[in-house]
């Protein structure tokens, strides 16, 4: 067993998982690899269709395949390393991959939370202020947009997985977890962690507060824009170009809430299968999602379905 103290250093964890419930992890290793191959599929073709169809180089494409890319980066970070614990009987992770992987998850869903945000304002500016939407939205203000969502939730991963592992770990050094969940690894320091909860406070202001606000005030305003058009066809196709980037943030923001606002059980077979349900809804949260918005964004768009049909049609033609 991977064993720590204070005074010796940690060289691993056991990833406890559904460790408790094996009929479990066979069903849940199938679905959850299915996902994860449709996530990689979606996504993927997202990415490409935006990069070769010139018809998609504006402002919000360039945003939706900065977000594909990031979703399958996010579940790349964890989803391969869930899915090999389902069928290892030894669910062990070093302390060096545990660090990486922390950092990765953490760094993936800071940059969403401001990336979310930037889209956000990128639908303000089109619905607001149409005539001043190419000027506003230029290639020297998007990019730096997008590029400085990705620096900021790195920056803040690097904080706090650096605050998280400097720490000393005692005991079995047991994870309950399906990965090296920054709370779930917090829970088994041997130090005072009040540092660490105030620095993860400070970061839930900034990538979940502010921009949870942010998006708040743009859509007022966005929806106060869309009521004044007078024709319903014109109501209709203005709220078309934002009900994708708004139905993803309802789903996102949705899931976080409901995962963290559940109140906790006091008896102790609720709380262990509380414990069950929480660690469900957080594999699933970081799979449905990223699974979810490719879908989202190509069901109605229109211009994503032609530049598909157009790719599909030009590697017929050659071949």
């Amino acid at each position: 067993m991977i064993r720590s103290n204070q005074t010796s250093p940690v060289m691993g964890f056991i990833l406890l998982g559904l460790s408790a419930h094996p009929m479990l992890e066979k069903v849940f290793f199938v679905l959850i690899l299915v996902m994860y191959l449709v996530i990689l599929l979606g996504n993927g073709v997202l990415i490409i269709v935006t990069i070769l169809d010139f018809r998609l180089h504006t402002p919000m494409y360039f945003f939706l395949g900065n977000l594909s890319f990031l979703d399958i980066c996010y579940t790349t970070s964890s989803v391969p390393l869930i899915l090999d614990s389902f069928l290892t009987p030894r669910k062990t992770i070093s302390f060096s991959a545990c660090a990486v992987q922390m950092f990765l998850s953490f760094a993936m869903g800071a940059t969403e939370c401001v990336l979310l945000s930037m889209m956000a304002f990128d639908r303000y500016v089109a619905i607001c202020n149409p005539l001043r939407y190419s000027e506003t939205m230029r290639n020297v203000v998007y990019v730096p947009m997008a590029a400085g969502s990705w620096l900021a939730g790195s920056i803040t991963a690097t904080v706090q997985t650096s605050l998280a592992m400097r720490l000393p770990f005692c005991g079995d050094n047991v994870i309950n977890h399906f990965a090296c969940e920054i709370l779930a690894v917090l829970k088994l320091a041997c130090a005072d962690i009040s540092i660490n909860v105030i620095s993860m406070g400070v970061a839930n202001v900034i990538f979940l507060g502010i921009p949870v606000l942010f998006i708040f005030f743009s859509y007022v305003f966005i929806i106060a824009t869309i009521l004044r058009i007078p024709s319903a066809e014109g109501r209709k196709k203005a709220f078309s170009t934002c009900s994708a980037h708004l139905t993803v943030v309802v789903v996102f923001y949705g899931t976080i809430l409901f995962m963290y606002a559940k109140p906790k059980s006091k008896d102790p077979l609720g709380a262990d299968k509380q414990d069950l349900s929480q660690k469900l809804i957080s594999l699933f949260y970081g799979v449905v999602t990223p699974m979810l918005n490719p879908i989202i964004y190509s069901l109605r768009n229109k211009d994503v379905k032609a530049a598909m049909r157009n790719l599909i049609l030009q590697k017929c033609v050659t071949h």
